[in-house]
């Protein structure tokens, strides 16, 4: 079985091609957990598969979590899947990709650069507080797609010298608290200046730090273009796998389109041989 291994912004992917492999659907679950482990085979945040398209895209990509659950989409692994449809000539440099929340479109800026339409806000809730451990937290509550991939978007002063164990906790505790029935990727952000901010993700199916989220960092900025606090214009988000950047068209009180730019990193092509692994 042929695979592929790239990045984006470190948020890191296995992609497998089905249209030439064949497998049944429900081993993925599976293949997922066995080869996004990262000390007993690849190692990966996920697992993407290209499909053939079923409703006019030039493919289908089909998301799983290191821990074998399914995702609604993934940002910076639709921003992976276009390089990966341009170099392995399913699509040219414009491209129309299939998810299971919605239609996005890709454009190749370069050669490593690559930008996104992610898929539409349908839930908005910019003032949905959550109460960890008898603390109210701040919160807002977003949902791109449908159906929606939630994130909840967190204030945290000083998130840059903020202990890793003391937010992994506020992580796991908000990504799993029950004013979110689905769970919710968690976005902790600090504004650093004009149009710019530093992020961190806890991702629900990691259940850990990513070093980066895409459609986290959509959600983010959207919800600071909301509030006044950003323009929505060319936001520059610096998180632990280096910089996106978020573009945001609205009319009034309608989004238009969230752009998301930034870089991939195709790292290697091969063939597992996982022992591990039974198809």
């Amino acid at each position: 079985m042929q695979f592929c291994k790239m990045n984006g912004a470190g948020n890191d992917f296995i992609i497998l091609n089905n249209i030439v492999e064949h497998l049944p659907h429900d081993i993925f679950p599976s293949i997922a957990r066995v080869l996004c482990h990262r000390h007993l085979s690849i190692g990966a945040d996920g697992m993407m598969v290209v499909e053939a398209p079923q409703n006019g895209g030039d493919y289908r990509m089909l998301f799983y979590n290191s821990d074998g659950s399914t995702g609604e989409m993934c940002g910076n692994g639709a921003r992976c899947i276009c390089r990966y449809g341009y170099e392995f000539g399913l699509a040219g440099e414009t491209q129309r990709v299939e998810s299971p929340s919605g239609l996005v479109t890709g454009q190749r800026i370069d050669g490593r650069n690559y930008r996104i339409r992610l898929t539409d806000p349908t839930v908005i809730d910019l003032e949905h507080p959550v109460d960890v451990d008898g603390i109210i937290y701040p919160c807002s509550y977003i949902e791109l797609g449908t159906p929606g991939l939630p994130h909840a978007v967190v204030p945290i002063d000083d998130l840059i010298h903020k202990s890793n164990d003391e937010l992994r906790h506020l992580g796991a505790a908000i990504r799993s608290h029950p004013s979110f029935p689905k769970g919710a990727n968690v976005n902790f952000y600090q504004i650093t200046g004009p149009d710019q901010v530093q992020e961190l993700t806890y991702e629900r199916g990691v259940e850990d730090f990513t070093y980066a989220c895409g459609t986290g960092t959509g959600s983010m900025v959207l919800t600071l273009m909301l509030k006044g606090l950003v323009s929505g214009q060319d936001v520059q988000v610096t998180v632990p796998g280096g910089l996106l950047r978020i573009t945001i068209d609205h009319d009034c009180e309608t989004i238009r389109n969230i752009y998301l730019t930034g870089p991939t990193n195709l790292v290697c092509v091969g063939e597992i041989r996982d022992e591990d692994l039974s198809i």
